[in-house]
Formats: C-alpha cells, structure tokens, sequence
C-alpha cells in the first residue's frame, strides 16, 4: 500500500505543478475554453489511433464498461479480463496462450510498446487504468512485429474523459484484502489520472494439489499507475506514462512427500514436503513519454520507452537439495530503453502512407549461485549413452557436503524495426492494406529478415465484412530469458543434464494466413468466424526448466497451427452477452537448441515426429452475459477447456480433463445525491466449485502440476470521489 501511495503523491505532484502554467495560458487565450480543449483533445486521440492500422486483422474489443459488467469487475486480474477474447487458452501462472502460440504477446499503451519485461506470476498492469482493450491476432499489417500472438494494446483513462474516480476496499476467500483507488481530473489544458492498489491473499499460485487454501501460498502486490497529457496547442500534445508494480509470492507446497531421488546432505535423507520454503520477488517500473503533431494531412508520434524489471528467486536450501539435487539462488535483472517514431499521411481520399521506426536496447543481468551435491556420473552424453549419476554419499559420507557453483553473466542486446505500408481505398467496398517490415535483431545470435504483408477488407453488403491476408514473421527469442549458462559446470554433480548440447535459441520465421467474415444480423447481433494456418521454421516455445520458475526458450525445427474461431456479441440496452468458441491445433517437430534441458527419449522421438506442443488446448470456450435493473446490474461469465497437454504414449501425447469455470456477479449502486454514488457487490468465483487441472506436472517443459481456483466468495464497497 505504502508504494502505490507513494505513486499517486509523485503523481498528483507532478499535476499540480505541470497544470499551473497550462491554466494560466488557457486562462489568457479566449479561444481556450473547455471546449475546445475536449474538441482538440479528441481529434487528437482520433489521429494518434489513426497512425496505426489494424486492417485486414482480426481485433477483439473490450471495454471499461464490458470490463465492470463480468463478475469481479475492475478488481480481477489482466489475464483474466484477456481470457474473455476468442481462441486465448489460460496456463498455469496466469500465463495467456492465444491461437496456439506459447507466449508472443506484445503489450502497448495507447499504441507504444510497453518492452517485455522479466515476470513469471505478478500482472504488471491493472484493468484499472483501461479506457478500452484491443486485442489484435491473425495476419497483422507492418507496424506489428517481433511478437506477434497478438497485440493487447491498452487505451488509458484521461482525465478530461473520465473525471472523478472512486475508492473501494474488496475482498473474501483465500484471505483476498484488496483496497484500490482511482481519479481523474483536468486543469486548463492539462488532465491526469491515477490509480493504485494493493492485494494480498493466500492464491498467489495456483494450487499444486487442488486445495482451496494451498499450503504456502501468500502474496502481497503493489500497483500503481499515472496518465499525464497536456495539450500544447490545437495541433499537438505531450503525454507521459509512468507505471510500477511489485510483487512477493510463497511458492506453494505438496503435502505428504519426501524426497526419493537418494541423495543425502549432511546426513539427512528425508524432508517433509509441507515444511519447503521457496520464495520469489517481482518488481516492474516503466515509463513512457510521448509527442503527437496533427497538422493538415499529417500525424506523427514520437515516443521514448523504459522498463525495469527484476526476478529474485530463493530457494528451500536443504528441502530444494534432497527433492530436485539443486537449489538455485536465482537474480535476474533487465533494463530496456527505446525509442517509436510512427507517421500517418493521408494522400488524397484513397491513400495513407504509413511508416515507422523502433530502436531498443536490452540489458540483462544474471547472478546464479547453484548448491549440488557432488556425484558419480558416466556415459559420453550422447543419445545413445545418456550420463548416469549416483550419489557418491552412498559410498562415501564426506560427499554428503553441498558445492556451490556460480554461475553470471551480463549481456546487451538491440532490436532494430523499420516499416512502411499503404492503406489504399481501392473501391468504395474494397480496401488493401500492403507493405514491408524489416527487424534486426544482434543478441545472443544476430539475425534479421524482409517481411512483406499484405490485407483486405471488403464489405459487400452495409452489415457483411471480410477480411482476409498474409503476413511474414520474424520474431526473436526473449531476450530477457536466453540464458548462457556454462552446462559443463554442473557435470559430475546432482544437477549433470544428461545431455550437454546447448545450442543458443534462435528467431522464429513463419508464414501466416487468415481468413474472416463477421455479419450483422439483427441491429445489436454480430456472428463472426475467423480461420487461420502458421507454418513456422525455428517456432519458439518456452518451458520450466530447474527450480526457479523462470520460462526457458527452445526452438523446433518446424511448426506448424491452425484453428478455427466463432464469435457472437448481442448489445441491447441494458442487455449485452458474448460467446467465443475456438478450436486449435499446435504442433511442433525436432528440438533443435537448448537440448540439455530434455531427455534423450524426448529428444529422440521429437527429432523425428510432430507432437502436440505443451500448451495446446483444442477446445476453448468464453462466454459472459450482463444485465442492468434499476442500479443493479448482474452479470455471469463461463470459462470451459478440453485441457492443455500432458504425457502420453508420446511426448504430450495426452491432454488433462476438461473442465468449466462459471462465475456470478451482483451490484447494486446507490445514488447518495450530493454525496455521490456507492456501489456494493457479491461475485462468486467457480461457483460450482470445480476441481480442475491446469497442469497436472508432466509433458514436454512442464515443471509442476496446477489447478484452478476453487469456489469463492468476495464482497467489495466503492465510494466515488
């Protein structure tokens, strides 16, 4: 709580002093009365989302007011708002697979890219600070590059828009304490708007074994968050972003076990599971300062970004020895600035030119200091004669003692982007969209590539619309994530991969096709379906890999994904209802760098088959209904999955049992008159009280299993301001 203060009084310092010269310029211009300033103000956010595109894509809207109609409102997590959109599959760790893809979102705040940052359970932004959310798939047009799942590009709430705001405290199962607040306001030509939060409760993680209450399992999160634009004349204006979270998370226990792999430290053999003490710390700052010109048939933005972020694993010394053969007091640290030059001229009634530049550095950091136990280890470490370890305590009792292994590195890496596009109305019906995107990308590996795209949108009829395009991927590994780990330290000991290959993960180059159709069919109605293929060389995923829970990239060799969404929204007064249903396949054929962290059966098999990938789920289903009487309105949403993959006959040759979530909601506003409004709500999460697997611990880089959350029940109060 005290951070998230501490952000709203910088913020709300940095407005009153900024505000004061803009108030006395408006004061003094009769031309700048409030309503020019709202006039401006929107025709300036109108050519800010001009400046990109999104034709020929498929996007995916959800709104402020879509967000507080589903049960939690405002107080649920990212993930969760972004689970609602078609084909977006739910991981363990709050983690987001759309369309088959392992990770591949790039975030953006009012179109400028929030750089990715080193973050395994915390949600660095909060659905607090959303206007409305876009998320963007299928084949996108030039400006969208490096990670392209999908683009969820955030529009901040302003001041000059969203004046006022509230405070509420909410809370209930899982020992959930969660006070927030939020306000908006403008000053002349000068708005603002701040939010912060904090939460604690004892579901940091996912349950390992489907308790409601997991053994080991707090958390406590910081949020805060502040909007700043001023309106320098009636062409341009100056915005700035500055954001913060931190988060502590226990990592939850299994009870009943003991270790079994036969290893022995400083005489001790056994080790009650309940009893492991591992933690992890998250913290994320980034900021984002912006210039916007609109004049005649040009705009151009130009904005430099940051970020911050950091991951302290510690481990359970003696208990991460006994069970894994390794406990790791794992640091990582990155640092990225860059900078985002976009342009829009409008030629004529039929062509805008579009082009942009990115430039961006990362600089990562990584203290690894690894306790093991020192072993007896044979073979060649090939496929055919993987290493065998035993314990060398088992001989000898002095080799009970742990060794200690450091393991740093630094490296900085740069990513350079460059496109140019032109959206041509070729008929009053017909509009293509077609271009050139070129990245460069010097890291761990340098690589680059010539990306042509191409889209078209045709509308018919005034109710039909079809999109269709291709797109060519370039999209290198997370930077933050590669590792260059020396494997060759660790032979001889209780953490010897049994195979030393480790080629470094290189970019992934895939060809991509969509095709769509939406039709209204009555006024409010809209059905759609949307179908896509990627074909991939080098396709990325990622996996758990050691005890810290940090996601390791790998590349296979070739990959391919396919599906199939339908979509319906129905709008009606005080009625609204949306239902998605996707059905996807994500396959994957020769694991070809990072290969220490498999087995060699593993390595084997794959190196000659497609498998499933890890993060596969066929089947996905969100849907969600609201409605208001009288001030109160109540809401239900449902989340179903055929389930992720697990081990089988083959690697990820089977998948955990399907399941459904359904969620309900009720609050009811009171209007106090002068005193303004307070709004009380009920929400019950899973309210059948489903047990259900997310992960249940195996397949290909899968480290533990996971359930969704149990039946809830939470209660919240807001006060506006």
């Amino acid at each position: 709580m005290y951070r998230a203060s501490l952000l709203a009084s910088v913020a709300i310092g940095a407005i009153l002093s900024a505000g004061t010269p803009a108030l006395a310029q408006i004061m003094n211009n009769s031309s700048g009365s409030i309503e020019t300033v709202v006039v401006t103000a929107q025709r300036l956010n109108a050519a800010r989302s001009g400046i990109q595109t999104q034709t020929g894509a498929s996007t995916y809207t959800i709104t402020s007011r879509d967000i507080e109609a589903q049960p939690g409102g405002a107080n649920s997590l990212l993930n969760q708002v972004v689970l609602q959109a078609p084909g977006v599959a739910q991981d363990s760790f709050g983690q987001l697979h759309v369309r088959g893809e392992h990770n591949g979102l790039q975030y953006r705040l009012n179109g400028i890219i929030l750089p990715e940052g080193i973050s395994a359970f915390g949600q660095t932004l909060n659905p607090r600070l959303i206007s409305s959310l876009q998320l963007v798939t299928g084949a996108l047009p030039a400006e969208y590059g490096l990670r392209t799942a999908g683009i969820v590009n955030l529009h901040t709430r302003n001041g000059l828009f969203d004046s006022g705001g509230d405070i509420s405290i909410y809370g209930g199962s899982h020992s959930t304490i969660q006070p927030s607040f939020d306000y908006g306001g403008s000053s002349g030509s000068f708005n603002y708007f701040v939010s912060g939060d904090f939460l604690t409760n004892t579901l940091g993680i996912e349950s390992p074994d489907g308790r409601s209450n997991p053994l080991h399992d707090r958390t406590q999160q910081y949020h805060g968050f502040a909007y700043l634009e001023d309106i320098l004349d009636e062409h341009s204006s100056i915005t700035a972003v500055l954001g913060t979270s931190h988060g502590q998370f226990q990592i939850p226990n299994q009870a009943g076990l003991q270790p079994e792999l036969g290893w022995t430290l400083n005489g001790q053999t056994s080790f009650p599971s309940a009893q492991l003490d591992e933690n992890q710390s998250e913290i994320t700052h980034y900021g984002i300062v912006s210039y916007l010109r609109s004049e005649g048939g040009f705009d151009f933005q130009i904005s430099g970004f940051g970020r911050y972020s950091s991951l302290l694993f510690t481990p359970d010394a003696v208990g991460d020895l006994l069970f894994d053969g390794i406990a790791q007091n794992a640091y990582k640290r990155d640092v990225t600035l860059g900078t985002q030059a976009e342009g829009a001229l409008h030629v004529g009634d039929n062509h805008t030119i579009r082009a942009g530049l990115v430039i961006q550095s990362d600089t990562t950091a990584s203290r690894t200091t690894s306790q093991v136990l020192p072993a007896d280890c044979t073979g060649t470490g090939t496929l055919a004669d993987p290493f065998a370890c035993a314990p060398l305590a088992a001989t000898n009792p002095a080799y009970d003692i742990p060794i200690s292994i450091p393991d740093n590195s630094s490296k900085q890496g740069w990513t350079y982007s460059v496109y140019l596009q032109d959206e041509w109305k070729a008929t009053k019906s017909l509009t293509l969209n077609y271009g050139l995107r070129f990245d460069q990308f010097n890291g761990f590996i340098d690589e680059n590539q010539l990306s042509p795209r191409i889209n078209a949108v045709w509308k018919p009829t005034a109710t039909t619309t079809v999109h269709a395009g291709y797109s060519r991927y370039f999209s290198p590994p997370p930077f933050e994530l590669v590792g260059n780990e020396t494997v060759i330290k660790f032979l001889n000991t209780s953490a010897s991969p049994m195979i030393t290959a480790n080629d470094t993960p290189r970019a992934e180059r895939a060809h991509y096709f969509d095709i769509g159709i939406d039709q209204q069919i009555i006024d409010g109605l809209i059905l759609g379906v949307d179908t896509y293929y990627k074909a991939s060389r080098n396709m990325l995923d990622e996996g758990q890999f050691g005890a810290p829970i940090i996601q390791t990239p790998f590349n296979y060799k070739d990959g391919r994904q396919y599906g199939v969404e339908l979509t319906g929204t129905y709008d009606s007064g005080p009625f609204s209802t949306y239902a998605n249903v996707a059905f996807q396949r994500a396959q994957g054929r020769d694991i070809v760098t990072s290969q220490f962290d498999f087995s060699p059966e593993e390595l084997a098999y794959i190196a000659g088959n497609f498998i499933h990938l890890d993060h596969e789920q066929y089947t996905t289903i969100s849907a969600g209904a609201s409605y208001l009487w009288q001030n109160t309105r109540f809401s239900a949403d449902l989340l179903y999955g055929s389930g992720l993959r697990r081990e089988g006959l083959v690697p990820n040759g089977d998948h955990v049992p399907g399941y459904a979530q359904i969620n309900l909601g009720v609050s009811h506003a009171f209007d106090l008159a002068s005193a303004g409004v307070l709004t009380l709500r009920v929400d019950v999460i899973n309210v059948l009280n489903t047990k259900y697997q997310i992960r249940d611990g195996t397949g290909v880089g899968v480290g533990a299993p996971q359930y969704g959350p149990r039946r809830g029940f939470f209660f919240g109060v807001s006060k506006s301001l």
